[in-house]
């Protein structure tokens, strides 16, 4: 499922590496390591395509982390999170530290993982909306463990909508975390970003 040309698909990624790497910069801050980030690749799939990549060939009953967030303005979406869930479990012993019992950092877990998806999904969406030149306003993070397709579903099932999934590596001093954000959108929301993407890709090309 390509719906981007080649031109808008690099540029996309172009953008959202710049966001990730705003986000690797206040990660590191909670960490107290530095965190590099990088976009190697987006996909547009469906919703089973999607649920499929993220529980892994055979292993689609693993259970995933998740922290969503919905948008509006430039275009609207669902943006959603989402590491294996115990790879979130280590992202949060690096922000408490080694001290902490494993009972209590499992109750700390969701308090945490909703503030790492709220950096870096404002991050990502964040610099959408300056390099749009449009608004994007979010809503408050929610957390969800579960099955890839659990939390895909819980997004709705409104017919004919994609999924822009980011798969996202974080590179830790002594960690390498792989993880996806996944940006569900119906076909206006993508006509809209596509829009989004074509305007900016012409002021570039306008000032070159």
């Amino acid at each position: 499922m390509m719906l981007l040309s080649e031109l808008e698909n690099d540029a996309l990624v172009e953008i959202f590496n710049i966001g990730v790497g705003q986000a690797a910069a206040s990660m590191g801050a909670l960490v107290n390591e530095e965190v590099t980030m990088s976009v190697p690749s987006i996909s547009f799939l469906n919703r089973a395509e999607a649920a499929q990549l993220l529980g892994g060939k055979g292993n689609g009953g693993e259970r995933i982390c998740g922290v969503s967030q919905y948008y509006q303005g430039a275009f609207s979406t669902e943006a959603i999170l989402m590491f294996p869930e115990d790879k979130s479990l280590e992202i949060v012993r690096l922000m408490v530290g080694e001290a902490v019992p494993l009972q209590e950092l499992t109750e700390m877990e969701q308090e945490a993982m909703s503030e790492i998806g709220n950096i870096i999904l404002n991050s990502c969406v964040g610099t959408l909306a300056n390099i749009f030149q449009h608004q994007l306003e979010g809503s408050l993070p929610q957390y969800h463990v579960g099955t890839s397709e659990e939390i895909l579903a819980a997004s709705g099932s409104a017919a004919g909508t994609v999924v822009l999934m980011l798969h996202i590596d974080f590179i830790l001093e002594k960690h390498q975390i792989h993880g996806y954000v996944a940006f569900v959108l119906d076909v206006s929301a993508l006509h809209d970003l596509k829009g989004q993407i074509n305007a900016y890709l012409d002021r570039s090309l306008g000032q070159a």
